[in-house]
Formats: C-alpha cells, structure tokens, sequence
C-alpha cells in the first residue's frame, strides 16, 4: 500500500501548493484576496471536471494504469506553475494539474475499496485519508519556509519531484488490481439519474462538500488574520498553522468508528466538532484560534473519511462513476470555498468567512437526515 499512499500524498502536496502563500502571490502579481485564491478555485473546478473522465476510465483500463498515468501527466504543469510569467498563465497551468489529480484522487477511493479494503477494512480509507494529509502538510508548510527562505516560484518548483518519484515507485511496486470489467456500462444519463437516485451516495457526497468547502475556506484566509493586528505574523510563520492538519492521523479511527456506529454519525459528530472549532476562531487570541481550528482540522477529517467509507459502501457496481459524481461536487465545493469566502473576507473580515462555512453545513445537513 505504500507506493500508493505515497502517490496519493504526492499529489496532494500539489494541490494547495498555493495556500500557504496567497499574500506572496498577490504582491508578486498586484492581485486582490479573492483573485488570489482562484489559484485554489481552478485547480479544483478543473479537478471536478476531471473526474467525468478518470472515474469512468479506469472502469475499463484498470484502477492501476490510471493511477501511474495520472501521476506522470502531473509532472508537467506541476514544473509550469513555477515557470509562470503572468497570473493568467499561472491560473492555465493550476487547471492542467487539476485535471490530471482525478486519476489519482477520485480512483483511489475505488483502488481502496477493491484492493485494500478486503483485507484492512476501513482502516485502509483511513490510512489513505492520513496520506493526504502529509502531502498537504508538506505543499503548505514546505513551500512555505522554501519561499520564505527564497521565492515562492522555488517552491512551487520543487514539488515537481514529488509525483515524478511517485510515478516511478508505483510503477515498479504499485499492487495489480483485478482486470477491467467487461460488463461496466457506458457512461449516460440513465446511470447518472440511478446514482442520484441513491440517497445514501447524495448524503455522503454533500456531507463531504459541506465540510470541505468550510475547510477550504478556512485554511485560505486564516493567512489573511494572522497577518494583520493584534498578530502581525510573518508568512513562515502563519505557516504553522497548517501543522493542525496533524489532526489528520484521526483518520484511521475514524473509518474503524465508520464500521461500529455507522458513517453518517462520524459524519454528523465531525460537523459537530467543526462547528465548535470555527466559533471558536472568532476571538482574537492565539490560544482560541489554535484551539478552533485543531477542533475544526479534527471534526473535518473524521467526517470527510466517514463520508467516502459511505460513498465505497453506497455500491457495489460503476464505483468510478460513484466516486466521479462525489469528487466533482466535493471539488467544485472546494473552488467555491476559495473564492466566495474571499468575498465575505473583503466585506466582514474573519467572521464573514466563519459565516459563509457554517452556512454550507446547513444544506448537508439537509441531506443526512434523510438517510438512516
């Protein structure tokens, strides 16, 4: 499992490679708050799109060959983005990394689910969830003191190496998944209007958007605060605040509880925690921030594994399909959360961004409560 988990993180170090330094960025291309955070936008609607293509296709090649070819197309923009010459370009090229993440994000959860998960149980959903978490731990804080210490287009750079070792250790070591099907149906509406159908799939799916759209929001301007007084902190530092994501490790357990009580209530306890946490950000002190957004980092990893151990157990057939439809709406949620909480910041400061995630909990909310 390691040459996966190692992709997987590989990835996800790439993919809020921005994040941590948003300031840096817009004074390097004169750019507002919420402009700069369509550097997260795109990637992610474009990874949303994405998913329509590399869900289904690895129905028929095989979870395996998507995973290794996915990897190695990110190679490409992920060397761009360093290279860009203007905010347009460095946009183009985040949409190009975006696309290709899908092969590896949205059929890794199927890649679990027939591989690992036989064996490990939900554990392996976990596991894979905790990888994520270092190589977004490593895309942040990496990039972060690398651009600090010399520019940001350095260590933008330098996470180029990351899936390009990825694609060589998994296709050395990458465990064979079982042949494509030859009865997977052809991607149409009627198979769409079936998983839309499946309350247990929709349920999950907004859970998941809700809180990752609050996360999104949160982690992308918090930057924003610490700079300003009373904290006054400088870009290295407010990167330490993604050593939070630390709260990621919950993940195994996480998927464990997912097995003994049921998903949805990890589910709903998740939103519960990061309801807590947010609230808890609005006073201006470091113990309260750091404690609100470890509450929140916690509350949104244990629910967003519950939620993809309820997408694997949603169905048993067009698994690519199911994961397209729950990454597309997850990841255009994510887009959203770095751009509209942008904003809300502009408007009302820390809390404007605290009201618009909480109000995305509300519509899952909606959804979880039909479904038992």
């Amino acid at each position: 499992m390691k040459p996966f988990l190692f992709g997987s993180a590989a990835m996800f170090a790439a993919m809020y490679s921005t994040q941590a330094i948003l300031p840096d960025i817009g004074r390097a291309f004169h750019v507002s708050p919420s402009a700069t955070g369509l550097t997260i936008s795109v990637l992610i609607i474009a990874l949303a799109i994405g998913a329509w293509f590399w869900g289904p296709l690895s129905d028929r090649i095989g979870r395996r060959r998507s995973l290794v070819l996915a990897s190695a197309l990110l190679v490409v923009p992920s060397v761009g983005v360093a290279l860009a010459p203007s905010f347009p370009a460095l946009l183009v090229m985040r949409a190009l990394q975006g696309l290709c993440m899908p092969g590896l994000l949205t059929v890794g959860v199927s890649y679990i689910a027939e591989v690992y998960q036989p064996r490990l149980g939900s554990r392996a959903m976990g596991y894979y969830l905790s990888s994520l978490v270092v190589g977004g731990l490593v895309g942040r804080i990496g990039v972060a003191l690398v651009a600090a210490a010399s520019s940001w287009r350095v260590g933008l750079g330098a996470l180029a190496l990351l899936p390009l070792a990825s694609t060589l250790a998994m296709r050395r070591w990458l465990d064979q998944d079982d042949p494509p099907s030859t009865s997977v149906r052809r991607l149409n509406l009627a198979v769409i209007r079936t998983m839309l159908g499946n309350r247990a799939l929709v349920a999950a799916t907004l859970g998941g958007s809700s809180l990752f759209f609050g996360f999104v929001a949160a982690f992308s301007y918090i930057d924003y605060r610490l700079e300003r007084p009373p904290f006054s902190l400088s870009p290295a530092a407010t990167s330490a605040v993604f050593l939070l994501w630390l709260a990621g490790g919950i993940g195994p357990l996480a998927g464990r509880l997912g097995d003994q009580i049921g998903w949805r209530k990890v589910v709903l306890t998740g939103m519960a925690i990061s309801t807590v946490g947010l609230l808890l950000s609005l006073h201006d002190s470091y113990l309260a921030i750091g404690t609100g957004l470890a509450l929140f980092a916690l509350g949104n990893f244990g629910g967003v594994t519950a939620t993809q151990v309820g997408i694997a157990a949603s169905t048993s057939t067009d698994r690519g399909v199911a994961s397209a439809l729950y990454y597309s709406v997850y990841y255009t949620a994510g887009g959203l959360g770095g751009y509209l909480p942008g904003l809300a910041w502009q408007a009302w400061a820390w809390p404007g961004v605290v009201t618009v995630a909480l109000a995305g909990f509300c519509v899952a909310l909606l959804a979880l409560g039909r479904v038992r």
